[in-house]
């Protein structure tokens, strides 16, 4: 009898000492926690060393992981396997993000360098209040054109694309809303349009622009411009701003009967574990002369109004990056579209890439 109390008092001590370990070990992990701030953003998409600040500033520790897709960040954050404490989607994510209740409420009272973003980039039509989101770059989607082939002036619209003069001479980017768009400006329409009709007439238009077209790629678009082996493309301010910095040559437009204008924002994951950093890593890339510098960094265009006088003068004057009020006003934000209509811009744009080949 005496060996089973005492063979029982062991098993009791040990179960003790595990339990104690556990909670030391759970202990631990909350602490961990509380210092750790998990980051989801897109590839190369914030200087390095703003991290680096960052962390000798707060005492944080960065985890800092990518993505290449609004869609792929969307699946992960979704399924939950990573507790990301900050995220960057676009606009049209946003709105789906908060409709799947899949983001946090942001409190702008915590944020002491709210007040230096530009309000023109504020109250957009996918978060209307800002309730959920907090700008941290914009762009356009415009034409890059090549001066040894084109003549100043020359790209002004949408429409000069479908001269016959440029025959076997444009890269698009590969991206349904972003072609599917340019054509449906081109006729009058809306670029969020859900109209079949309309749709279709654009979809029939950007077939008689296959001729001109070189090839439909993405990344490869930087390299084939800035080798000089193309004379315009399709794409993005962002990626323009890289390929202008190599290559004199190139230049960029904004046509002015509108396109695409769209944001990148900082949201907080419902599933956060780290709040107060998230918070505070908001508050940092807010402030004027890091949101200079981040903006210098990646070539986008900064929403943030007091960044500007730490900007060279030679971008914050770029009228091909940061375009006059003018030409902002005839710009339109994606909306996030009903499923069967983003599929129905897919499949007219997948049916003009094989009709282009």
């Amino acid at each position: 009898m005496k060996k089973l109390i005492w063979g029982a008092a062991i098993i009791l001590a040990l179960c003790l000492g595990l339990s104690l370990a556990a909670n030391k070990l759970d202990s631990s992990a909350a602490t961990s926690s509380k210092k750790t701030l998990i980051i989801y953003n897109w590839g190369d998409y914030i200087d390095p060393s703003l991290i680096t600040k960052f962390e000798k500033q707060t005492g944080y520790k960065v985890i800092y992981e990518t993505f290449d897709s609004n869609e792929a960040m969307y699946t992960k954050v979704k399924q939950g396997g990573t507790s990301y404490d900050l995220a960057i989607p676009s606009d049209y994510m946003i709105t789906k993000m908060r409709k799947a209740h899949l983001l946090d409420k942001i409190n702008t009272d915590k944020l002491s360098n709210f007040k230096n973003i530009n309000k023109q980039f504020l109250h957009q039509s996918f978060d209307k209040n800002n309730q959920y989101s907090v700008p941290y770059f914009w762009g356009t989607l415009g034409i890059i054109y090549n001066d040894k082939y084109v003549k100043p002036g020359e790209i002004q619209h949408w429409n000069d694309l479908w001269n016959s003069k440029w025959k076997n001479s444009i890269l698009l980017v590969d991206s349904a809303r972003d072609i599917m768009g340019p054509s449906l400006v081109s006729l009058g329409y809306s670029m969020n349009t859900t109209n079949s009709v309309e749709l279709k007439l654009a979809k029939t238009k950007l077939d008689s622009l296959g001729a001109n077209v070189k090839a439909i790629i993405s990344d490869e678009i930087k390299m084939y411009m800035i080798q000089n082996e193309a004379a315009l493309a399709v794409t993005w301010s962002g990626e323009a701003s890289e390929m202008l910095a190599n290559n004199s040559h190139l230049h960029y437009v904004v046509p002015e009967e509108g396109s695409n204008l769209w944001f990148d924002n900082m949201v907080i994951p419902k599933t956060a574990k780290n709040k107060k950093a998230a918070y505070a890593f908001i508050n940092f890339m807010l402030d004027a002369k890091n949101a200079a510098q981040n903006a210098e960094y990646v070539g986008y265009a900064t929403p943030n109004e007091a960044a500007m006088k730490y900007l060279p003068k030679s971008i914050r004057d770029d009228k091909q990056f940061y375009p006059d009020k003018n030409t902002i006003k005839h710009l339109q934000v994606y909306k996030d579209l009903p499923p069967k209509k983003v599929q129905e811009y897919n499949d007219l744009f997948l049916e003009f890439k094989m009709y282009s080949r």
